[in-house]
């Protein structure tokens, strides 16, 4: 067709100049090349213009980004094709998709229960704190004084479970249900070292799988009974833990229970539901010593799963084993009142494997919703939800009773237990289908239906004719229909809750928002500058991968739902898990792991279950370089693994391969695996890796890799070309899920072909259906696909970048790094750079130690000056004491770079001035900093400096502008002598 269209133009002189352009055009390209609509997302989610990458190779001798990252990547290494993934789409495109495969999922109204149920978000709730990135990008808040938004609303869900509860203390979330439960069970072991725990036989299964295989990787035998069969007078068990209400719905007083496990010495854990404590006499009012559960019904949807906030709580005496990150209340260097993350900061980089446990992230984000809908409806609002709830069940109750249906629980808020008569399951399931319903079918041929706050009386009409019984309004003028009720009770709860003004002051929208933007206010994020943690790679989170996020399709699908009714998102599931395999060379994927840390226990346990495979259960030692994230030896030791630590040199921070050789040949018939981090935390390609792998392949070792910094690795390397078995992959690193304030976060697992059938699974959804040989571990989290709701920014993020984009992305990763180091280079010291090439990987490490000896600086005050320029610091004093480690990613545009590096070289001259002698050794810009805007216009201002320098340190910190740090440095040693961990009695304005 081309050639004879050239032929015409050739042959008529009489076509007019337009005519010939339109026939030339044609003869070159389609329709649809013409009307292609191209992505250009890559260049939305790439910061650097193209000019900009011109001007930046030049600083550092290159003239493309081939030739660059041709010079850092292994050449033993490389990845030498392109991407087999499909063609970028443009973001209209991309969400025309996603809302067609968000609509292959099918809602139907589900009675499931089991610790999950459908809910209202309020609105407000969803756009101002959800559907926000003032709220959705921050980062955990481990810099206080710029984070006391976060850290308030945080100490508020604390305060929320604690006085649901009844309990001392509770932590700022958890990953989920089925965690928190396993977290508890590990906590009484501590506690007493019993290796023995009780659970409960009416635990929700999920919860029970859970647990059971956290504990049996630590050789701690578990029973599962009635609980009332325990023998706790053999003073053998560490633990108990009960469901309250249980599985089936039955309110069981558990006092005795309690009473006769604290004689003793077994401490008692309930698993409960914060809703239903609002009616129910509190966990700690009858002997338990730990509460644990899901806040996800308190405004959370139930996407599919997850993410959700676990939520564990404790006695006083315990409060220094308990998991993950607690928020404390302190003080500033003023005296004002002040937040900060209490006992656990970074305690697995300080007790490696001796941790408390491996958790890092935990579900802030969510929490903060949790904490928002108790304010935003106060006590009396929650009451009412839960009546309503709870009276459904018991008109629900009633009907079914006069049907002839037999009832097995007696006591029940919201879930009611029945054994069907003159009526099949199959006709109910039938029945069921045509309402388009789905209840809780059980083996022994009984049904559960759990209700929640979306249920209208309509609902409970279709759910009564299901049962073939009566009308609604029949049931309801019968005078008896509400006399089961829980406030007729022993169970009724008699004491207050949710006490502080807090929970009373903000139950109008317009006080709402204002709350929410206030906190908000207070907090840097990434929608203030670049928040440059090393390892953390906080990378631009996308509105058009967020959107489906709240696509209905998506958010109203219950994890338990039949299969079928999901099908969307088991499309998106094996997109993802297909791409994600392509990036990374691995074979299978599984997505259940929620967090990074999960992820590596994850990864661990099917190394284990590999080797038990074998014959190997001696196979047992963790190699680990002790510049490796301290989450790695904490998830070693849960996974049943002794850890060596592995010496890195101190010349370039690699791994110091003549003691990794000593190590293997010592431990060769014991080896497990090694845990390795790639690029190396220090920021480093390591030459040697595939032979390092390769050394421990042959002694019969399997090669973890931590997927922390795939960002420098995607489209240039795989991990499953040069050796490496198995990885977790932080989605909320390298693919875009925001961090949320500490959580949410996703660590599926990719693993090559041997480990596949040692994955995961799940003791209500069968997740292994395709695969023939399915020798699992266990189950690592509550829901079968983890935090399914938000893996479509991780979809999105992939199908927006394309194989080219996602390269690109990578190499701009790599050249902004050493981009920062170059032209920091003439100020502070990049502590470790390649031997041969003198560059760095996606991060690098400032070395800030001579400062100490020079001008008594140390690298906390660099990180506290850098909130008076409105960034947050880097990684600070980690993988080496008195550094700061910068990661810019590829997000972070040229000026953006160079604000912060003109940030640290100014403050670099303020060291100079102090070296010099020209500004005080005590009272100086940085041992000061932050300044508050409190500060800066008090009347009194004695310090050596002025109140501009202090406050407006470089020109292009303006006051239109300007980021407030909200309180002054923070005294954490004040917060540890003077621990308090709930709100406190009245919250005062802070500057009164």
């Amino acid at each position: 067709m081309q050639r004879n269209l050239t032929r015409l133009i050739q042959k008529s002189s009489i076509l007019s100049t337009n005519q010939r352009i339109l026939i030339s055009v044609r003869s070159l390209a389609s329709a649809q090349d013409i009307f292609q609509h191209k992505s250009k997302f890559p260049t939305r989610h790439i910061g650097p213009r193209k000019t900009d990458v011109v001007s930046m190779l030049d600083l550092l001798g290159f003239k493309t980004l081939d030739e660059l990252t041709d010079k850092v990547v292994p050449i033993k290494i490389k990845f030498d094709r392109d991407l087999n993934i499909e063609k970028p789409l443009n973001e209209h495109d991309l969400i025309n998709r996603i809302r067609a495969v968000a609509h292959t999922n099918e809602i139907w109204r589900s009675y499931i229960g089991m610790g999950y149920h459908n809910c209202h978000v309020p609105h407000p709730i969803l756009r101002n704190i959800f559907e926000n990135p003032g709220w959705t990008t921050q980062y955990t808040p481990y810099q206080p004084e710029i984070a006391q938004g976060r850290l308030e609303s945080l100490l508020n869900y604390q305060t929320l479970v604690t006085e649901m509860t009844g309990l001392d203390v509770a932590n700022a979330s958890l990953l989920d249900e089925g965690t928190a439960a396993a977290e508890a069970m590990s906590l009484c072991f501590r506690h007493n070292k019993r290796r023995k725990i009780y659970l409960s036989n009416n635990l929700h299964p999920q919860t029970l799988s859970v647990v059971e295989t956290r504990l049996s990787a630590l050789d701690i035998e578990v029973v599962i009974g009635d609980i009332a069969d325990v023998d706790l007078a053999s003073r053998e068990y560490s633990g108990i833990l009960l469901q309250y209400p249980d599985t089936h719905g039955n309110v069981v007083d558990f006092e005795s229970i309690a009473d006769e496990a604290k004689k003793n010495g077994t401490l008692t854990c309930v698993a409960t539901d914060l809703l239903a404590l609002t009616l129910l006499r509190p966990p700690a009012e009858f002997g338990a010593d730990i509460a644990v559960g899901t806040s996800q019904r308190l405004g959370v949807p139930l996407g599919y799963g997850g993410p959700h906030a676990g939520f564990f709580a404790c006695k006083q005496s315990f409060v220094r084993l308990i998991p993950g990150r607690m928020v404390g209340v302190t003080r500033d260097q003023d005296g004002h009142e002040a937040y900060r993350l209490a006992l656990q900061t970074r305690e697995q980089h300080i007790r490696r494997d001796k941790a408390t446990s491996n958790i890092c992230t935990a579900q802030a984000l969510l929490a903060n919703m949790s904490a928002m809908f108790a304010i935003y409806h106060g006590p009396e609002g929650l009451k009412e939800i839960a009546k309503d709830i709870h009276n459904g069940a018991i008109v629900l109750s009633h009907g079914l009773k006069r049907a002839g249906h037999q009832q097995l629980n007696d006591v029940f808020f919201d879930t009611i237990h029945v054994v069907p008569n003159g009526l099949t399951i199959d006709d109910i399931k039938e029945r069921a289908q045509n309402k388009k319903i789905n209840l809780r079918y059980l083996s022994d041929g009984s049904i559960t239906i759990a209700l929640d706050e979306t249920v209208k009386p309509g609902d409970i009409e279709d759910l009564l004719w299901v049962f073939k019984a009566d009308s609604l309004s029949d049931i309801l003028n019968d005078p008896s229909a509400l006399d089961q009720n829980i406030s007729n009770s022993k169970f009724m709860r008699t004491s207050p809750y949710l006490t502080h003004p807090i929970f009373h002051k903000h139950h109008s929208e317009s006080r709402m928002v204002r709350y929410m933007k206030q906190l908000e206010n207070k907090d840097i994020s990434l929608v203030h500058s670049m928040i440059p943690l090393g390892s953390c790679t906080m990378k631009l989170n996308s509105t058009t991968e967020m959107i489906p996020c709240s696509f209905r399709h998506f958010t109203d699908i219950h994890p338990f739902a039949p299969v079928d009714q999901a099908k969307g998102y088991h499309q998106m599931f094996t997109e993802l898990s297909n791409d994600l395999c392509e990036i990374t060379g691995y074979d299978k994927i599984s997505l259940q792991p929620n967090s990074g840390a999960q992820g590596e226990y994850a990864g661990l346990r099917a190394i284990r279950g590999y080797h038990e495979a074998n014959g190997h259960h001696h196979r047992t030692v963790c190699l680990i370089p002790v510049s490796a994230h301290g989450t790695n030896p904490a998830s070693a030791q849960m996974a049943g693994m002794r850890v060596e630590p592995i010496k890195v040199r101190a010349s370039d921070g690699t791994i110091d391969l003549v003691h990794l050789k000593e190590k293997v040949e010592e431990f060769s018939n014991e080896l497990s695996c090694l845990m390795l981090t790639y690029p190396s935390t220090n920021g480093i390609f390591e030459d040697h890796v595939a032979d390092v792998c390769d050394l421990i392949h042959k002694h019969g070792g399997q090669v973890y890799l931590d997927g922390a910094n795939m960002n420098a690795q995607v489209g240039l390397c795989r991990p499953g070309d040069y050796g490496s078995d198995v990885s977790h992959l932080n989605l909320h690193k390298t693919f875009c899920i925001p961090h949320g304030g500490g959580g949410p976060g996703c660590g599926p697992i990719g693993v090559k072909k041997h480990l596949a059938p040692f994955l995961p699974s799940h003791p209500v959804v069968d997740i292994f259906h395709e695969l023939e040989d399915n020798q699992s571990f266990g189950t690592i989290s509550a829901a079968p696909y983890g935090s399914s709701m938000i893996l479509p920014i991780s979809w999105a993020y992939i199908k927006l970048m394309g194989g080219r984009g996602l390269r690109r992305a990578t190499q701009v990763a790599i050249l902004n790094a050493n981009y920062m180091s170059k032209k920091l280079e003439p100020y502070f010291k990049t502590l470790y750079v390649d031997p041969s090439s003198q560059l760095v990987a996606h991060e690098f490490i400032l070395d800030i130690r001579e400062f100490k000896k020079t001008a008594n600086i140390e690298a906390v005050d660099i990180a506290k000056r850098l909130m008076d320029y409105g960034f947050h610091a880097p990684t600070m004093s980690w993988p080496v004491q008195g550094t700061l480690m910068i990661e810019p990613t590829e997000s972070e545009d040229k000026e953006e770079l160079d604000r912060f590096c003109e940030a640290l070289v100014t403050i670099r001259q303020e060291i100079r001035d102090i070296e010099e002698g020209k500004m005080d050794i005590k009272i100086n810009p940085l041992k000061m900093s932050p300044h508050t805007q409190f500060q800066v216009v008090n009347s009194e201002w004695n310090r050596p400096y002025s109140r501009e320098q202090a406050a407006f340190p470089a020109p292009f910190v303006r006051p239109d502008s300007k980021v407030w740090p909200t309180v002054a440095r923070i005294d954490d040693a004040y917060g540890d002598k003077h621990l308090v961990c709930t709100c406190p009695p009245i919250l005062p304005d802070l500057y009164t």
